[in-house]
């Protein structure tokens, strides 16, 4: 796992152990930033379900302002927190640990950029972008990027219009537009 594009380009990320964090392959982090390059910097990104932070600090290396990283799991969270700090982005990081369904319910803010990518087939998936939505955490023109499993959980364009959908392997990458 690497940052792939701008300050900290080539930089190692750690990566957890085991299997409960399904980090975002190279490939597929590659893929999605190609897609979504027009929209960065922005002021403001979100990484629900953080796991190793790399899509956040992806952006961050990107030039964006603030990321916020959440993740219910505290290995994880330590995890993102220790990339972070290696990268140098402790000043445009704030870091939370709870589950993403307390941290929207919750939320005062609202975000340019959110990354979705939940345990596959959990339920997630629709209580998040409906919180979302009913909440109003996305910015105008503001998009969601989630990430899911090609057979699995689909995505729901009641909220949000879906504006694209790419597959990579067992992985969907589907870009909803606020």
């Amino acid at each position: 796992m690497r940052i792939i594009s701008g300050c900290r380009r080539g930089m190692k990320l750690f990566a957890p152990d085991g299997m409960d964090t399904r980090p975002t392959t190279d490939r597929v982090k590659e893929s999605l930033f190609n897609i979504i390059q027009f929209r960065l910097p922005c002021d403001k990104v979100l990484d629900l379900f953080a796991g190793s932070g790399s899509l956040g600090i992806e952006c961050i290396s990107r030039y964006c302002g603030q990321c916020t990283f959440v993740d219910s799991n505290k290995q994880s969270l330590a995890l993102v927190q220790k990339n972070v700090k290696s990268a140098q982005f402790e000043d445009s990081s704030s870091f939370f640990n709870t589950d993403a369904i307390s941290f929207l319910t919750g939320c005062n803010d609202s975000f340019d950029l959110i990354f979705l990518d939940p345990p596959y087939n959990c339920d997630f998936l629709e209580p998040a972008i409906e919180l979302i939505h009913r909440r109003n955490i996305l910015n105008e023109n503001g998009i969601i990027v989630v990430e899911s499993e090609k057979n699995g959980e689909s995505v729901p364009d009641t909220y949000f219009p879906i504006r694209r959908q790419a597959t990579y392997g067992k992985t969907v990458i589907t870009i909803l537009q606020g």
